[in-house]
């Protein structure tokens, strides 16, 4: 199978891992990311690993357990993409944590085992969507039933079922008459055939919505998360449910019902406990900023907690059983990746025990001009293309030429240089500054914009060559 056919697939919402080779996978991450290929490389082999494992001898298998990565590198390179776009491909739990919010136990602040319970939410969100979309078209035949009922109340319906009574016994009427004593089913396809054919979405009806209520907030969510208690679902169960009629439009009433019997259709606790095993099997846990938990043993100030952070951290990565509200979690086999810029610290000083949970190094390199060239405009989502879809909006037709270009990466990469180097968010805050008059004068002024290295000189040269307003400005 081609590559090019392997990514028309991934893209769709049918793709599946077994066809994908980490060759595969890294051409898909190109068209997001630029450049860092070892991190690419390093990620596609890890993932490729896990279909690997999911097909190993059960009695094997438990034995094999992932080999997470840490990433080294400044800020901006891609990081972060690069796990987002991988976990995006497989459709798998993912969850992006900062180590810097998490404190030893005894600390006031988060506890690590908070990053699994994240996850296992992650999760539960990645099924049901997967579940509702299962369960849609059932839903769409069943509010169909629902909406006739409304409107024909008594007539084929279910007992007990209310409608517009006024307007509906006009209607029905109408019907009985025009056909000479139409019986009850004929007069039910012919509303389904109105009903389907767009003739009765004003029509009023009446419906008993139950009344939510609001988010039950007990403890505060910071340094409780030991105690993971649904007292949302509790409370729920505690206070009795609230309904009120409310006369609504046909086209409003038939979104009410779906989401109503799509609720219906979908087995909570089936859906909770697939979500553990995804999250358990396939789950990634993204730790951004692990460096900045890095110092010397002992210590002042904050660097006994870092010290705490790590040892917390430990099991969590080494593989332990963490409660929660849907039950116990398994990290044997979840899938851990660090990352970290490293400016004031070495990955050798992370504690022995956690480096060995990283086997897998990979150093990501700044960005050169000519990646910058590159993030302009070969991504699937370049800013240019972002910024030109933006302001069509208001009538500006926004078009850059390769002078253009050529010069806003000459500007990114040369002020990275001369100061803080943030990697390619520097191409945001560069056309930020570029294009805020056009922002502002577009709806008055639309028509045709072309942006040349003549045009970016001139807003931009001057900022750029004062590095005190650079730093302030760009």
């Amino acid at each position: 199978m081609s590559n090019s056919t392997a990514l028309s697939r991934v893209s769709s919402e049918t793709e599946s891992l077994d066809d994908l080779t980490p060759r595969q996978i890294v051409a898909e991450l190109d068209r997001h990311i630029i450049g860092q290929d070892a991190a690419k490389r390093a990620v596609a082999v890890a993932l490729r690993n896990r279909w690997r494992w999911n097909r190993l001898d059960p009695e094997v298998r438990k034995d094999v357990t992932p080999k997470n990565i840490l990433m080294i590198g400044p800020t901006g390179v891609g990081k972060t993409e690069i796990t987002r776009r991988l976990a995006g491909i497989v459709r798998a739990p993912f969850v992006k944590i900062e180590a810097t919010k998490y404190t030893e136990v005894g600390y006031y602040g988060r506890d690590v085992e908070s990053m699994i319970r994240d996850l296992v939410e992650a999760s539960i969100t990645l099924v049901t969507r997967a579940k509702r979309i299962d369960v849609e078209e059932k839903a769409k035949q069943r509010t169909e039933e629902r909406l006739l009922d409304l409107l024909l109340p008594g007539v084929g319906g279910e007992e007990g079922e209310t409608g517009d009574r006024e307007s509906g016994g006009q209607e029905i009427d109408g019907a009985i008459s025009d056909g000479g004593g139409t019986p009850k089913s004929k007069t039910r396809d012919k509303f389904r055939e109105m009903l389907r054919g767009g003739k009765l979405e004003e029509r009023k009806v009446e419906l008993t919505v139950e009344q939510k209520h609001g988010p039950v907030q007990v403890l505060s969510n910071v340094g409780m998360e030991q105690m993971d208690v649904d007292f949302q679902s509790m409370f729920e169960k505690i206070i009795p449910k609230q309904h009120r009629r409310r006369s609504v439009t046909v086209r409003e009433a038939r979104e009410i019902l779906v989401e109503q019997e799509i609720e219906a259709l979908m087995d909570k606790d089936a859906i909770h406990e697939e979500a553990v095993h995804k999250a358990e099997s396939s789950g990634m846990v993204f730790i951004d900023e692990i460096d900045k938990v890095c110092g010397p043993d002992g210590g002042k100030g904050p660097d006994v907690s870092r010290q705490g952070v790590q040892r917390d951290l430990l099991p969590i990565v080494e593989g332990t059983t963490v409660q929660t509200r849907y039950g116990q979690v398994r990290t044997d086999h979840i899938l851990f990746i660090a990352a970290g810029a490293f400016h004031k610290s070495k990955p050798s000083d992370l504690m022995p025990e956690l480096q060995g949970r990283f086997p897998i190094r990979v150093e990501l390199t700044d960005l050169t001009r000519d990646d910058f060239l590159r993030i302009l405009t070969e991504p699937k989502a370049a800013l240019t293309k972002q910024y030109r879809d933006l302001l069509a909006e208001d009538g500006v037709e926004l078009s850059f030429t390769n002078d253009g270009l050529a010069e806003l990466a000459d500007i990114a990469h040369r002020v990275n240089q001369s100061t803080q180097n943030i990697g390619a968010r520097r191409l945001y805050t560069i056309l930020e500054k570029l294009l805020e008059e056009i922002s502002f004068q577009a709806p008055d002024t639309a028509g045709k914009v072309t942006i040349d290295s003549k045009f970016v000189r001139g807003r931009l040269a001057d900022i750029a060559k004062d590095e005190d307003l650079s730093q302030f400005i760009l």
